[in-house]
């Protein structure tokens, strides 16, 4: 797989008498801390001159450059405002730290000492503010490129930033949380931009090693044993395609984790042409990013095991490709589940409920899990009655939804809770099988029926549904990453997994 080049994190004592550009991060207010003090007498009062001018840290994320006098050690100072000390928060400060890596980018500075000084008032340590730091410039430094012959730029090396401020030992464990959420969140991007002649389900096995370094089980079922365990409507999805279906079952078990598994599931549609429904070529281009929910669920499975989480958790990933031939799935065909329940066909471009309904069982039934989570680029009605700022969440645990709503807030992964009633099963109505595939209107607030539907094959387990389509591909840069693959939901599952500190306490 495509490597983008990971910035080096360095915990230090004090700034080496050889650094050549330091980067203050400076919060609102006049005064400068001790080492900056310092740094200040160095340059003949150069640095409090600039950090008194309201510009320089009017918003977080400013970079201001200062270049230093001759008689310095020093040639470049860079100031990095971080906002107002009670304002400082894990969001605000890795949004600064993607601003600061693309000044370092457009400058083409490699090497750095970040230089932090304690902060009254700040609610988070200094190891925290560096980590999360540090966080951002991982984040927007990711780039995916398949170009063979591509001059390396200067840009494109590693980069290597000493960090002062914060005790070593501290401030290395926090950074391997730091690195273990980038390296999830890059895989997981990585999966989604790769173009579906290079992922596929035939493939996907293949780009799954890294999840193998880290200690991760993989195993994966094949068309042979997805058909032993009745996984009909998976084989069903993917029944027009020369490649065939597999589930990938990941594990994790970290040290002093319970019994009972946490479970993800994902979408892995590596490609949705709609099938014999076929989809307008607009709306056909970005389909190569459809199997993003089984991507993000790759790339927390990977942040687990890389931090060392003391949590059990299993992945189940439904892998397919969705598309038209004389063997694809055809409407109002009657499919029999995994679970024994009968589902009546209507349009094949909904295809992702299928898919999911098998592994949603598969998951329950097997692993008997605290709670299960599935991640899934679902629904066009979801971005149409969400926009741009929100994904959908759907969920049998209130409590549950609350949590996780509330760990999106704090990575910038927002989510919206939306109804789960029982009275839209009745849209779900089949008078000759179990479940109609989706209600008669998929135009009309689809999403809500999809989770009704979903809801049928989780085997009364707490569960989450995470509607995320749109939020897989990004049409153009952002603070903390590029045009192109987002890895929405990593981020905010980790920290929710965090957040129950290995306990499984979903309640």
């Amino acid at each position: 797989m495509p490597q983008s080049p990971v910035p080096v994190f360095e915990p230090a004592d004090d700034v080496s008498p050889t650094a050549t550009t330091i980067v203050v991060l400076k919060p609102a207010g006049p005064a400068l801390g001790p080492r900056a003090a310092v740094l200040d007498a160095e340059m003949g009062g150069l640095l409090s001159r600039v950090c008194a001018d309201p510009v320089t840290l009017a918003a977080s994320g400013t970079c201001t450059d200062i270049f230093a006098p001759p008689a310095a050690s020093v040639r470049r100072v860079i100031v990095l405002a971080l906002g107002a000390p009670k304002t400082l928060d894990a969001l605000s400060l890795a949004r600064a730290g993607g601003a600061l890596a693309a000044h370092l980018e457009s400058k083409g500075i490699g090497e750095a000492t970040l230089v932090l000084d304690p902060i009254a008032g700040a609610s988070l340590s200094g190891a925290e503010i560096l980590a999360r730091v540090a966080l951002g410039i991982r984040l927007r430094r990711y780039r995916f490129d398949l170009r063979n012959k591509r001059p390396v730029a200067e840009a494109d090396q590693a980069w290597r930033l000493a960090l002062v401020g914060a005790g070593k030992a501290e401030l290395a464990a926090a950074l391997a949380r730091t690195n273990a959420i980038a390296d999830g969140v890059d895989y997981a991007r990585t999966l989604v931009n790769l173009p579906p002649n290079h992922l596929h389900p035939d493939s996907f096995p293949d780009h799954l090693d890294a999840l193998r370094e880290a200690g991760i089980e993989v195993e994966i079922l094949d068309a042979a044993r997805l058909k032993e365990l009745g996984m009909n409507a998976l084989l069903a999805v993917g029944s027009g395609s020369a490649r065939a279906p597999r589930v990938a079952v990941l594990r994790y078990r970290g040290k002093g984790s319970g019994e009972q598994p946490l479970a993800f599931v994902g979408k892995g549609v590596c490609f949705d042409s709609g099938g014999l429904c076929i989809k307008g070529g607009a709306q056909m281009f970005d389909m190569k990013a459809d199997m993003g929910g089984a991507a993000a669920v790759v790339g927390l499975l990977l942040a687990l095991a890389r931090q060392g989480s003391p949590v059990h958790a299993v992945g189940v990933l439904g892998i397919a490709e969705n598309l038209p031939s004389g063997t694809a799935l055809k409407p109002r065909e009657i499919i029999t589940t995994a679970s024994g329940q009968t589902v009546e066909i209507f349009d094949t471009d909904a295809e992702g409920r299928l898919l999911l309904a098998d592994c949603l069982y598969y998951a329950a039934s097997r692993f008997e899990p605290s709670a299960i989570v599935d991640l899934a680029t679902l629904t066009y009605s979801v971005m149409r009655g969400l926009g741009s700022v929100f994904a959908g969440l759907f969920s049998t645990d209130n409590a549950v939804a609350a949590q996780m709503i509330a760990a999106g807030e704090t990575v910038d992964e927002r989510f919206w809770q939306l109804p789960l009633d029982r009275a839209y099963d009745e849209g779900l109505y089949s008078p000759l099988a179990d479940l109609r595939h989706h209600a008669k209107d998929m135009e009309d607030g689809d999403a809500p029926y999809a989770a009704a539907f979903l809801r049928h094959f989780t085997q009364g387990r707490p569960w989450v549904h995470l509607d995320i389509a749109g939020k897989e591909l990004a049409d153009s840069d952002r603070p903390l990453g590029r045009q192109g693959a987002t890895a929405f939901g990593v981020q905010m599952l980790e920290e929710w997994v965090h957040n129950l500190n290995g306990k499984h306490n979903v309640a």
